[in-house]
């Protein structure tokens, strides 16, 4: 079964914290990561860019883009992890893992109904 684990964290916080304790919280969380990798675990995950640079798309028709996201909370979604499990219970305790690596943030994990893995993604900065 796939679940989504979803990390949640206040964005501010997150772009308060030196390159230093960034680097080392990411090495600890890429441990995790990699080791869920290597018991094939792991499908995608990212970690995403700040809530500055986003956009929302909505209304009716083609819709209307405007600067987003707006919502009404502390926390921000950073990123997410698809990961491969039997139970609920295995998924939780791998966000557990990640919870310990940072404890700060907040995981919420739900089944994925759907997925279908699509082709890599290049940029246009790829040399």
């Amino acid at each position: 079964m796939y679940y989504a684990i979803l990390a949640y964290h206040e964005e501010g916080v997150v772009s308060s914290w030196s390159k230093e304790e960034d680097d080392a919280l990411m090495t600890e969380l890429l441990r995790i990561n990699d080791r869920l990798v290597r018991e094939k675990h792991l499908g995608p995950a990212a970690r995403l860019g700040p809530t500055q640079g986003a956009v929302t798309l909505r209304g009716p028709g083609d819709g209307l883009v405007i600067d987003g996201p707006f919502a009404e909370t502390k926390e921000q979604l950073l990123g997410l992890y698809v990961v491969d499990f039997p139970t609920l219970d295995d998924a939780v305790a791998a966000a557990r893992e990640l919870r310990r690596a940072n404890p700060t943030a907040v995981y919420e994990i739900r089944p994925i109904m759907l997925y279908l893995p699509g082709a890599p993604l290049e940029t246009g900065d790829e040399s």
